[in-house]
């Protein structure tokens, strides 16, 4: 029995592979579970329509990040922190306050889970900031603190 996997099955295969089982493990573990479908002539040609869909998505995704990490490359954002004697924040700049600056620097949105930072920058200066905007498309930043007036 042929059939399409709609999840990811340990030891059989991933989500959209079309795979060979016994027919009992189809009609009654598989199909049962919504793992997967039968693979009829209907469902592969929704298959290879849902398979294209999702390449062309992924094609639009890359140039959009691509774009962005173009207009983020060699930018340099400052952030006012209150800090103390010696260079030390009282609070700390977090990965939230990043993407904000560079939204309003740049224009676009940035999601703060894209942000790579280990942990909040606590002192003034400069840090290199990495930014992940696709799994191929990786930009660096400079975000320096600088204190906050008053």
């Amino acid at each position: 029995m042929k059939v399409i996997l709609l999840e990811d099955v340990k030891d059989l295969g991933q989500r959209g592979k079309v795979v060979e089982v016994k027919p009992g493990y189809g009609r009654n573990y598989l199909l049962p579970r919504g793992l997967a479908i039968p693979a009829t002539p209907q469902n592969l040609r929704q298959l290879e329509n849902r398979l294209r869909a999702a390449g062309q998505r992924a094609d639009r995704e890359l140039g959009e990040a691509r774009r962005v990490a173009a207009a983020l490359e060699g930018r340099t954002v400052r952030i006012a922190a209150r800090a103390g004697e010696g260079g030390r924040l009282f609070g700390s700049v977090t990965k939230m306050d990043i993407a904000e600056a560079l939204e309003a620097a740049t224009g676009h949105a940035i999601d703060r889970r894209k942000i790579d930072l280990e942990e909040s920058l606590k002192s003034l200066g400069p840090h290199r900031v990495a930014v992940r905007l696709h799994p191929e498309v990786t930009v660096e930043v400079t975000v320096d603190v600088v204190p906050a007036e008053g």
